[in-house]
């Protein structure tokens, strides 16, 4: 496990579902159907780049835990101050240090083993703010857990 740190906030438009640990594994794939069906012609309105996000934000207990709900955005990046259109949800994802889990490249499918391999990870003490799963055009996929 890597770690890196973000300078300048992040601006994520995206669609939102609010859910939780229990509920995840049968609510995230739905969701990110509905994205890919919803958005598949013209995408993100005002997206700077060809990159997803899926952005994991405010936990019902921040800086404590993640039990509770929480909002999971997919989206793409945008410009800060860019209005957010009818029907989507702006977030931002906040600077600050993140340790930094990769996977294979073109391996989305992947995403929740690789999620099992960060909550077993003891060596790192999560902020419970903002966690964020990066896809990036050229098929990198990288899962990003916000540290104290």
């Amino acid at each position: 496990m890597n770690s890196v740190v973000i300078d300048q906030p992040l601006h994520i438009r995206g669609l939102a579902l609010r859910t939780s640990n229990e509920r995840a594994f049968d609510e995230i794939p739905r969701h990110w159907e509905r994205f890919h069906r919803d958005c598949a012609a013209g995408g993100v309105p005002g997206h700077l780049d060809g990159d997803l996000f899926a952005v994991y934000a405010d936990f019902a207990h921040p800086g404590i835990d993640n039990r509770g709900d929480y909002t999971f955005v997919i989206g793409a990046r945008v410009a800060p101050g860019e209005p957010t259109a009818h029907g989507w949800t702006s977030v931002t994802i906040p600077a600050g240090r993140y340790a930094l889990y990769e996977l294979a490249r073109g391996h989305p499918e992947r995403v929740g083993e690789r999620w099992r391999d960060v909550w077993a990870d003891g060596t790192i003490d999560k902020s419970f703010r903002c966690d964020y799963e990066r896809y990036q055009a050229n098929g990198d996929i990288a899962i990003h857990v916000g540290v104290r």
